[in-house]
């Protein structure tokens, strides 16, 4: 990875990759998308207070 590329990661998606998303996808791309890191993130799953739903299955995420 680039210099460039962890910049881009940082500030979520483009329009473009958003609009190529499947409709349920891991909870680290569902960070990206929202501009959320990791971290706050998985917080706010386990919270409940995620921005949009969030399924558990099993020890994973899917948003």
């Amino acid at each position: 990875m680039n210099e460039n590329e962890g910049v881009s990661r940082l500030k979520g998606m483009s329009r473009d990759e958003l609009l190529g998303l499947p409709a349920a996808v891991d909870l680290e791309t569902g960070n990206r998308a929202l501009g959320l890191g990791r971290s706050k993130g998985y917080e706010l799953a386990k919270r409940g207070e995620y921005p949009c739903k969030v399924l558990r299955l099993g020890n994973a995420y899917r948003v």
